[in-house]
């Protein structure tokens, strides 16, 4: 890649074109077939209560009397509201799922770490046993199972660890996790890979019992991982899952928290997968946890906010070198921002965020990025009520169209507001799929491209809106979830506009790259 510029008697001013090689790129990495990923969280599948979207915030709390899925330890309980379970067979919803897959799905969250799982068939309890704060019936488990099938997803989980899952001396106890996986397993399911708990340095929001520490936790993992072997053999063990580290992110007030490095430590090597969940920030909805891991609105094409899950893995990258040196690196959980998200997050001005995430850590070496959430609160790929595509729906189609397994070095990014990445065209050996994102809001860019190509551009009129633009013309998927055809443009050899603040994937299926063959 060649960067020209523009000058003036004062000097450099700025870059006016950039040219791109795509025959000549080579192969620095590869990335898991079901690359991009998703969560369904736990308490969408048993009905609760999760992060109250921000136009019903400041409303009265209206949740049903024996609503399960108890507010997190120390976590404001206006921020909850109330949602029955996600329907799971809904046609619309599986259709658009479909079209992400090959792909993970993740079935997991705070309350999955204390759900019961209730292994008959007769009515649920009107209350959660001792020790949990919610219940998982058989239909609902089944309805994740048949929704897996259905879409060419694979079943990624955790599992209970609060109080009910536990002996007298306060030892994990594997039943709970015996139960639903020899369910899973008689009804036809599996799981593909399980992390042991949900977020295990957040220890009292988690619901872990009080004083859990990095000792109690490693011996806990020993026995999970024995178990584990034993009751879904080829199934990944995944770990430790932790959250809100690196990149100089400050703690969280009121919340309890260990550092991975301790609970690395203490476990020894005993991972399949290192993973870890990323979120460069708290959202508004939990300003109160620390003002200075909020993002403004103004900020979120930045390159220092573009960047920073980049340097978040750096620092994970780092831990999984010196204790699981090798492992691969899955982020099982992401979003813009934790607490459901950002009011922006379900707009374009976040996907910006979502195709240079998942470009540069495509590029860093991560295997699979599971997005949080596919259909709830804020920042789900999807709108909850209506199942309306958002955004980063639409451009995490795009990629499942175009960027292949095989990541390629696209060189640096030639200035502050332009990212270049390059992944094999996907189905097209010898061809190059080039993504542009130009995260400048008033100024355009120009590639130089050295042979024909087809371009992909997402735009939209204003920052802040919840449709988006292919080569101008809006998406919209159909009542039953079918995809308006995603063609792309013919370009020629030569100059490529790159209009202010849009995201350009560029497919040159005659590049006759060596890599790609």
């Amino acid at each position: 890649m060649k960067a020209l510029f523009a000058w003036t008697a004062c000097g450099l001013v700025y870059a006016q074109t950039v040219t791109v090689a795509p025959r000549e790129m080579q192969r620095i990495g590869s990335v898991d077939e079901r690359f991009q990923a998703y969560n369904i969280e736990m308490i969408e599948v048993t009905g609760g209560r999760f992060w109250k979207p921000y136009a019903s915030l400041g409303a009265p709390a209206h949740s049903p009397a024996k609503a399960q899925g108890a507010t997190p330890a120390g976590m404001d309980p206006n921020l909850y509201e109330y949602r029955p379970p996600i329907d799971l067979s809904n046609v619309r919803l599986r259709k658009l799922a479909a079209a992400l897959g090959p792909s993970y799905v993740r079935v997991s969250g705070t309350w999955a770490n204390t759900v019961y799982f209730q292994d008959s068939d007769a009515p649920p309890p009107a209350a959660p046993p001792a020790g949990f704060s919610g219940v998982l019936t058989r239909r609902e488990w089944k309805d994740v199972i048949d929704f897996a099938h259905a879409t060419d997803a694979l079943i990624v989980t955790s599992f209970a660890v609060s109080a009910g899952t536990r002996d007298a001396a306060g030892v994990w106890t594997p039943e709970q996790a015996r139960a639903i996986l020899a369910y899973t397993k008689a009804v036809g399911g599996s799981i593909a890979a399980a992390e042991f708990m949900n977020e295990p340095n957040i220890t009292t929001v988690g619901g872990a019992p009080k004083g859990y520490d990095a000792a109690a936790y490693a011996r806990d993992v020993g026995i999970f991982r024995r178990f584990l072997a034993s009751a879904a053999p080829g199934a990944l063990l995944l770990g430790p899952g932790s959250v809100m580290e690196g990149a100089g992110l400050p703690a969280l007030a009121g919340v309890d928290m260990l550092r991975s490095e301790d609970l690395l430590r203490a476990t020894g090597p005993v991972f399949d997968v290192f993973s870890y969940h990323l979120y460069p920030a708290v959202s508004k909805r939990c300003a109160g946890m620390n003002a200075t891991l909020q993002i403004a609105a103004a900020d979120a094409r930045s390159r220092q906010w573009l960047m920073r899950p980049g340097s978040i893995d750096a620092f994970y990258a780092g831990l999984r070198d010196r204790y699981e040196p090798g492992k691969p690196i899955w982020i099982t959980e992401t979003a813009d921002a934790a607490c459901g998200g950002n009011p922006w997050a379900s707009t374009f001005l976040d996907t910006f965020r979502y195709v240079v995430e998942h470009a540069e850590l495509a590029r860093r070496g991560v295997q699979v990025i599971a997005h949080n959430t596919l259909a709830s609160s804020d920042y789900g790929l999807l709108d909850e009520k209506t199942f309306e595509p958002r955004p980063n729906y639409w451009a995490a189609v795009l990629w499942r169209s175009l960027m292949g397994t095989r990541v390629l070095d696209a060189g640096s990014s030639p200035g502050e507001n332009l990212h270049l990445y390059a992944h094999c065209l996907r189905g097209r050996p010898g061809g190059v799929a080039v993504l542009a994102v130009n995260a400048d809001a008033k100024t355009a860019r120009e590639l130089t491209i050295p042979m024909d190509a087809r371009h992909y551009t997402l735009t939209a009129p204003q920052a802040e809106d919840t449709e988006v633009q292919l080569n101008g013309k809006t998406l919209r998927a159909g009542p039953d979830g079918g995809l308006p055809p995603l063609d792309g443009a013919p370009v020629r050899a030569g100059r490529l506009r790159l209009e202010p603040a849009s995201i350009t994937f560029l497919a040159f299926p005659d590049a006759g790259n060596a890599a790609c063959r």
